[in-house]
């Protein structure tokens, strides 16, 4: 086995003369993949190893033989854990053609992964099963399993480890073009007319207190706040179902009518946790107690100090113990974190140019992406933007790109290239239309693409360092 450095020297210019990989291509991968893994320097630049150097190579000399991107990773992923180095000289050229077509038509043909969770059981089997009868859209074999499991378990345990975690991996499968959004809508139908029944079905509550729960505006992903509303009232909470896209308009008329002693909210994107922000700061001048979570809270660990109210946590199994907590000592909890004034007026400038800048990123890319891909690119990445800047840190934003490019990739079959091209063309837009007090999104945008900012603009240091967090 060769000796690899893996001494951090190469700049990106070196690496890019060295493989002939285009910048924007290397840096697409880093993001989306996490290949390769340079270290920064104090002033954020990449340097890589020749180890780095070398696994790229072996990825392109992958492709070479027929692979897809996703596919070579997901090899060099496998050889890894097998304890096997891809770089081997008795290994990597052994990889003909015929062996990677293998391994892409063996990928190609699996829908959704075994489950990765660790267990071997019956609740494991059923949940395997069920996702492969809703898959095939049979709808009498899924109530079956679903029945099945009932009988046999604890109603939670089958709402988290059956459902739950099954709609999860075909969530995956969606993201990753393995499953059609119509199978994942017939699961999501299947399991959310089901918590409903059950919901309809659970008797009369016996614990004082009121508990409010819903989706904040714009946030149409109801299945874990149904679920939560369910284990809820199945221990004796009374609880009111507000469901999806619950509007701040005529709240106030609400918690009139229904007098909770606590508001339980979650949002799995960044802009619905902007929307999250402020209906809970809303509930706090209120002076209404509110707990929160969702996945976007998992994503990014610090967002949550920026929102009044009880952070639930990351473990689902966990939140109905903490929301029990919550309940027999309720009191208002403030933000551990403002967002800072820059930011605030960072918004107000970017929502008053937005237009311009939307409108130039079209005339550059309208003869490169389609009208239609184009008005979905700039509705959701202005939507991010102002997300990040009502939440306070413009670096909220980079898992939402992983996510939109993966998207992109894997169901409109664009190379990863083309969010390069945006993200460019919305750079060199937002330079000409944003002001010094933009500052925040063009600096961002610079250390995203790694160029640099025609002339510094003269801001305090105390802001710069609380900009970069």
């Amino acid at each position: 086995m060769t000796y690899r450095d893996k001494t951090p020297i190469y700049n990106l210019k070196a690496v890019v003369q060295e493989t002939g990989l285009k910048a924007d291509t290397l840096r697409a991968w880093e993001r989306r993949y996490g290949v390769p893994t340079p270290q920064r320097t104090d002033s954020g630049h990449r340097l890589y190893s020749q180890y780095d150097i070398d696994i790229i190579k072996w990825l392109i000399a992958r492709q070479d033989e027929g692979l897809s991107i996703s596919r070579a990773i997901e090899l060099l992923h496998k050889l890894e854990e097998e304890g096997k180095n891809p770089l081997d000289a008795s290994l990597a050229p052994g990889l003909h053609r015929s062996e990677a077509r293998t391994h892409e038509m063996r990928s190609a043909f699996t829908m959704v992964e075994s489950p990765k969770l660790g267990e071997a059981g019956p609740v494991a089997q059923l949940r395997e099963a069920w996702v492969s009868a809703c898959l095939n859209f049979d709808e009498f074999r899924a109530e079956q399993l679903l029945a099945q499991g009932f009988a046999l378990f604890p109603a939670e345990t089958v709402c988290l480890d059956l459902i739950q975690k099954g709609l999860h991996e075909i969530g995956a499968g969606w993201y990753e073009g393995k499953v059609t959004v119509q199978q994942e809508h017939f699961a999501s139908a299947l399991a959310i007319r089901r918590m409903e029944a059950m919901l309809a079905s659970t008797p009369a509550p016996t614990r004082p207190g009121r508990i409010l729960v819903g989706c904040p505006p714009e946030e149409e992903h109801t299945f874990v706040l149904l679920l939560i509303s369910l284990l809820l009232r199945r221990r004796g909470w009374d609880v009111v179902y507000l469901g999806a896209n619950v509007p701040l308009r005529n709240l106030e008329s609400t918690l009139n009518a229904v007098r909770p002693n606590l508001v339980v909210l979650t949002a799995q994107q960044l802009h619905t946790a902007a929307g999250l922000l402020e209906m809970a700061e809303w509930l706090f001048q209120a002076r209404v107690p509110v707990a929160f979570g969702g996945l976007v809270f998992t994503e990014e660990p610090d967002l949550h100090e920026v929102v009044p109210g009880y952070f639930l946590g990351d473990k689902l199994e966990d939140v109905i113990g903490g929301l029990e907590h919550i309940m027999t000592n309720l009191r208002l909890q403030p933000a551990q974190r403002q967002v800072s004034y820059e930011y605030k007026e960072a918004l107000d400038h970017f929502r008053s140019r937005q237009v311009v800048i939307e409108a130039d990123v079209w005339e550059k890319l309208s003869d490169k992406m389609s009208q239609r891909l184009l008005a979905i690119a700039n509705l959701n990445f202005g939507r991010a933007v102002i997300a990040a800047l009502t939440l306070g840190r413009m670096n909220y934003l980079n898992p939402d790109i992983d996510w939109v490019e993966g998207l992109l990739v894997n169901h409109h079959q664009l190379p990863a290239e083309m969010l390069e091209d945006y993200l460019n063309a919305y750079f060199e837009a937002s330079l000409l239309h944003l002001e010094k007090r933009g500052y925040v999104v063009l600096e961002w945008l610079s250390r995203l693409l790694e160029r640099p900012l025609p002339a510094p603009v003269p801001l305090r240091r105390a802001d710069i360092k609380d900009m970069r967090r």
